[in-house]
């Protein structure tokens, strides 16, 4: 029974750090947006909630400047002040930014959101545990391999989200008849927003996936709907 207390409290580790992380996200988000009123998004929301038979999409601007998206694991859409100002300043289209909040959507829609949090509390209570089982083997750089071998894990899971949060993205800006060419536009944009350099980088070690692969995947979709 004691060989195994370390991962049992490796376990209870992440389950109170998922309560926290949950607990923080939510205060943070509460204290730091607002809804969103630009009447051209709005208008396009209520396209994209129609076509959901929703009553409505409520879509908030979280006051940061990171050029960002997110969808919080209760469910909530956010847009960054960033991202809402590129769009004030021509930079971003209407378009592609209802292309963001049907992403996020996705997110939300297919248990990402919610389940990232869960993910990311269970990799912690994973990589405690792993490290200190490699550490009785290899003292000293037990934590080093875990943390490396939980940061490929958690990037393998994020590029799977990416790919099927981008094709319910796709799926809804065609329904809602807005169309997949601002999804594609914005992807040729975003680096050039964001100031990312992750081109340089292996696939495999990217949270997200490569702009081009992902491109290459909403336009086999589209194709493949319109067949």
């Amino acid at each position: 029974m004691l060989r195994f207390t370390p991962i049992l409290l490796a376990v209870l580790y992440g389950y109170a750090m998922y309560r926290f992380s949950v607990w923080r996200t939510s205060k943070e988000l509460d204290s730091q947006s607002t809804d969103l009123t630009d009447p051209v998004l709005l208008d396009m929301t209520r396209q994209m909630a129609q076509a959901l038979d929703l009553p409505r999409i409520k879509v908030n601007i979280y006051e940061i400047e990171p050029v960002n998206g997110l969808a919080a694991p209760d469910g909530r859409i956010f847009i960054t002040r960033g991202f809402f100002n590129r769009y004030k300043q021509g930079k971003v289209t209407a378009a592609e930014l209802a292309s963001v909040i049907a992403h996020e959507l996705g997110h939300v829609a297919l248990g990402h959101s919610r389940r990232r949090m869960i993910d990311f509390s269970g990799q912690n209570a994973m990589r405690t545990a792993l490290a200190m089982i490699l550490n009785r083997f290899l003292p000293g750089v037990g934590m080093v391999i875990a943390n490396g071998l939980m940061t490929l894990l958690a990037a393998r899971l994020s590029r799977s989200d990416e790919y099927e949060a981008d094709a319910y993205a796709s799926a809804l800006l065609v329904k809602a008849g807005i169309g997949t060419a601002p999804q594609i536009s914005l992807f040729r944009k975003l680096e050039t927003l964001t100031g990312a350099r992750g081109a340089a980088q292996p696939a495999w070690l990217l949270s997200h996936p490569k702009t081009g692969e992902r491109i290459k995947a909403i336009e086999a979709n589209a194709a493949k709907w319109q067949t």
